[in-house]
């Protein structure tokens, strides 16, 4: 009878709640969706608190962002279910992490939990929607007292999480500073919506690099592991309302097949509501460019981690818009069943309701399939655990290749297979034998690891050590061996890791450490490449230079099991004592850090001609330090350059990354604009210029995105004065001399990917390696979207210093060069060995790279030019490379 009253009285307090909760326009002052408003994260977030007094919520501070602003998560579910959040969480936990429970526990687990199921708004920031929706549809979910709304409060968990509160303050405060709304928008924001990367928050989410991404990475892989995510994104296709899941192949062979269905599953669900709701519009599948194959991003790499990672594309701004005449979208097809008309105004509001409609549809199924969510999370982590424990091959475009070419060999069958047909060969009518299957798929040389073992012994053990954190970062399980050991005849000290396969993120952990098979993937037959949803291949402990062994075989020892989410930190060693000083090895990344503390402090650093630092005194550091006797030959001295970093206004991503490597590597530089290179007498302020990708513009046009166009750049009178000096482009007339003239007087220049342009620009005796007769070569002879690729190093070369003869490389259809008979003060710092560089993802034609040189360095004047083709600084990621951009970063000082 107690029990049955508190009920009676919770009940009666909820709703009396949602008659009173504040709305957003009695706190906003407007409508979310009205034309012409937007609101920013301070608004945001102090109606976030308001609702925290409601029953129904549990406001959460999941830390703070980039700039400092608190970042908050709503949990919503019934005043009930709130007040066991934590026992919901654990179950949670358990299901995801499948670890020693029966298939009847399982299910027992499953019925008593909770579904949990996370969506966010506002990553990308001048995507409005996402922002505006979550407080829409916060608000409903707390207002409101209808059946379905029970329902899903009863039975789910919803994690409503802001996942950019910068972004959302800047282009918020940037639309609403016009008082005439017909100025009003959200295009030519002067800097990047997240403090660094901009648009890239999207790409951070397997390294989380940034505080908003490893807040929210926490969340998602160590606290909550939600069964399905929903992360809300713009713009859908021209034609359409919206992109939505299911989505178009290839996805990632490391997936379990009920990942796959369940975003089927959710799909359906999506796109049925909007029917019956007569909300046309949603296309899919092929009707978008949208896959599963990328890990990185907030949705997907969810996907690797089994939860069911949705996403969507909306049309909408405050701003009326328009939805255009396109022929193709008015025919009905699998891909868009109920095209929408098209229309003069489509107002912001519409695209609120749209919004909440899909929310509502993902959160009825969840909770009308509380158990199934529950349990298949479990079910899909059981099998990785399975698949780890016993003998596995995972089914790829190679493994199939390998049938086919045996066969055909056997068979004598010279016919060409340029592979753009997959299926064209089998057509005419081949019957391949079971025993060409068992060659490849029972083969015990190319079954799938055990595990990986990361020796700490490798000359670059803090990198690798960052590498073990960003796995523990996303919620994989890691053990560290207490005392040296044994396996397959090899010697490992203390402190290595071992991360084994045979856990629920069985497919995350292949991700990081295997090679990515892309397939070809042409527009049809013979015809040009598609080009991949972002990156085709991205293996991170290639990226990072991570030596690590491949174990086919189980096996032990004395390995102790690290506490999930436990980061690891290399700590200082207590140096001896030592008259002759000390040498630091410069194959170590984080050596940059302690050299430039220690210029910093004023201390004299000399390199030696194979890389590594000497100084006379050193206290204790935490990379790899060798005493030394005496003070070696034939010492460079080295002090700080005085470094400038191009930007551009709006932002330029890749120096936005570029930007917190410098900081986090204690490297001192200055943010420069084309403006402040016009000036010129560049020499007087600057010893090194740094110049990203797409800062250099061609010999002729204009440098483009791989879309295909720009963003124009507003008038000086339209921004506001402090941001006119970011205005400007590099030019040929103005820009060029400038910088020819820096070089000349003995300032040195880093380009890399396009920028690489100003080779050409300078008149330097090097040309486009990737021609044929005279012109590019077409999409259908060569094509290497994002991938990894071999390359050779010079590592006598200062550029070079630290790098292994041979490593892995960051190339993006980047550009490649030869270098000019007779050019001999033209020196190759990476080049291409092989026909077959290829090492993770998709290379379309890579037989032409054989023999281009990828980067390399030319004096001009006194100064010197460095060009990098391939992405050395790639979002953070590329480790194994930066020592190609940070051993250009000091001045020679002497003996």
């Amino acid at each position: 009878m107690k029990y049955l009253l508190s009920v009676i009285i919770l009940c009666c307090a909820t709703t009396l709640y949602g008659q009173t909760v504040p709305s957003p326009k009695e706190h906003f002052g407007f409508n979310m969706g009205d034309d012409y408003k937007l609101a920013n994260y301070t608004q945001t977030a102090a109606y976030f608190q308001k609702l925290a007094a409601s029953p129904r919520v549990k406001l959460v501070d999941i830390g703070l962002t980039e700039e400092g602003r608190h970042q908050y998560m709503l949990v919503i579910s019934s005043p009930g279910n709130i007040q066991q959040l934590e026992k919901y969480r654990k179950i949670s936990q358990q299901l995801a992490r499948a670890e020693g429970i029966s298939e009847l526990q399982a299910r027992a687990l499953a019925a008593g939990g909770k579904a949990v199921v996370w969506i966010d708004g506002g990553l990308h920031a001048t995507e409005v929607v996402g922002s505006h929706q979550l407080v829409e549809t916060a608000y409903q979910l707390i207002s409101r007292n209808d059946d379905e709304t029970k329902r899903i409060l009863d039975n789910v968990i919803v994690l409503m999480t802001h996942a950019n509160p910068d972004g959302q303050e800047l282009v918020a405060n940037w639309y609403m500073r016009n008082a005439d709304t017909l100025k009003r928008s959200t295009d030519q924001v002067p800097v990047l919506y997240q403090k660094y990367i901009g648009h890239d928050n999207n790409r951070d989410f397997y390294m989380m690099n940034m505080s908003e991404s490893f807040n929210m990475g926490k969340q998602l892989f160590l606290e909550w592991m939600p069964q399905i995510m929903y992360n809300h994104h713009q713009r859908g296709p021209e034609g359409s309302v919206l992109a939505g899941p299911p989505y178009r192949d290839p996805f990632n062979y490391v997936f379990d097949p009920l990942m796959i269905t369940g975003i089927d599953a959710l799909g359906a669900a999506m796109y049925n509501r909007l029917n019956a709701e007569d909300k046309p519009g949603y296309t899919r599948l092929n009707g978008s460019s949208f896959s599963t194959w990328y890990n990185g991003g907030l949705r997907t790499t969810t996907q690797f981690h089994n939860m069911i990672g949705l996403l969507t594309e909306i049309i909408g701004n405050p701003t009326p818009e328009k939805i255009p005449v396109v022929p193709q979208r008015l025919i009905p097809n699998g891909a868009t069943p109920n095209p929408v008309l098209p229309q003069d105004v489509w107002h912001f509001r519409q695209s609120i309701d749209y919004s909440v409609s899909l929310n509502y549809s993902v959160l009825d199924y969840a909770a009308r399939q509380r158990d199934e969510v529950l349990y298949n999370i479990y079910k899909m982590g059981k099998h990785a655990i399975d698949r780890g424990n016993r003998d596995n091959w995972t089914l790829s475009p190679k493994g199939a290749n390998a049938i086919t070419a045996a066969y055909k060999k056997d068979k004598n069958d010279t016919t060409k297979d340029d592979g753009s047909d997959p299926y064209g060969w089998m057509k005419r009518g081949n019957n391949i034998p079971m025993s060409y299957y068992d060659a490849v798929y029972k083969n015990p040389d190319t079954r799938d690891p055990r595990g990986y073992i990361i020796s700490a012994d490798q000359a670059d053990f803090p990198t690798a050590v960052k590498f073990i954190n960003a796995l523990i970062k996303t919620g994989i399980s890691v053990q560290k061996a207490s005392a040296a050991f044994t396996i397959a005849g090899k010697q490992y000290p203390a402190g290595s890791y071992i991360v084994r396969t045979n856990q629920a993120f069985r497919p995350h952990v292949l991700d990081m450490f295997e090679p990515q098979d892309h397939p070809n993937d042409f527009q049809y037959p013979g015809g040009p490449p598609i080009h991949p949803y972002d990156a085709a291949g991205w293996t991170l402990a290639y990226q990072m230079g991570v030596q690590f062994d491949r174990i086919l075989d189980d096996f032990s020892g004395p390995f102790t099991q690290l506490p999930y989410g436990e980061l690891q930190e290399v700590k200082a060693t207590k140096l001896p004592a030592s008259k002759g000083g000390y040498l630091i090895s410069g194959k170590q990344n984080d050596a940059f850090t302690v050299v430039n503390q220690l210029l910093n402090a004023g201390v004299d650093v000399y390199r030696t001609k194979t890389g590594d630092f000497y100084v006379k005194t050193l206290k204790d550091v935490a990379v790899n330090v060798q005493a030394v006797s005496k003070k070696p030959a034939d010492l460079d001295k080295i002090k700080p350059a005085r470094i400038g970093l191009w930007d551009s206004y709006g932002g330029s991503i890749p120096s936005g990354w570029v930007r917190w490597l410098l900081e986090q590597y204690k490297f001192p530089f200055k943010v420069i604009y084309a403006k402040d290179i016009d000036k010129g007498d560049l020499k007087k302020d600057y010893d090194v210029i740094v110049f990203v990708t797409r800062a250099i513009p061609p010999l002729k046009g204009e440098e483009t995105n791989r879309y295909g166009f720009s963003q124009k750049a507003p008038a000086p009178d339209e921004i506001p004065e402090q941001y006119r000096g970011m205005l400007g482009k590099i030019t040929k007339d103005t820009s060029i001399p400038q910088l020819k003239a820096f070089l000349e007087a003995g300032g040195n220049i880093v380009t890399i990917g396009t920028s690489t342009n100003l080779a050409y620009h300078l008149g330097l005796p090097v040309t486009n390696a990737l021609v044929e007769n005279g012109k590019p070569l077409p999409g259908t002879k060569y094509f290497i979207p994002g991938s990894i690729l071999k390359a050779s190093f010079d590592s006598t070369l200062m550029a070079a210093y630290g790098m292994p003869a041979n490593g892995d490389i960051n190339f993006d259809n980047s550009p490649v060069f030869k270098i000019d008979a007779g050019a001999k003060d033209v020196k190759p710092i990476a080049w291409f060995s092989t026909d077959t560089p290829l090492h993770s993802g998709w290379a379309w034609g890579q037989a032409y790279l054989k023999g281009g040189v990828a980067a390399f360095c030319a004096p001009v004047g006194k100064g010197m030019f460095y060009a990098y083709g391939p992405e050395v600084t790639f979002r953070g990621q590329s480790h194994g490379t930066f020592k190609l951009l940070f051993n250009t970063l000091y001045q020679e000082g002497g003996r």
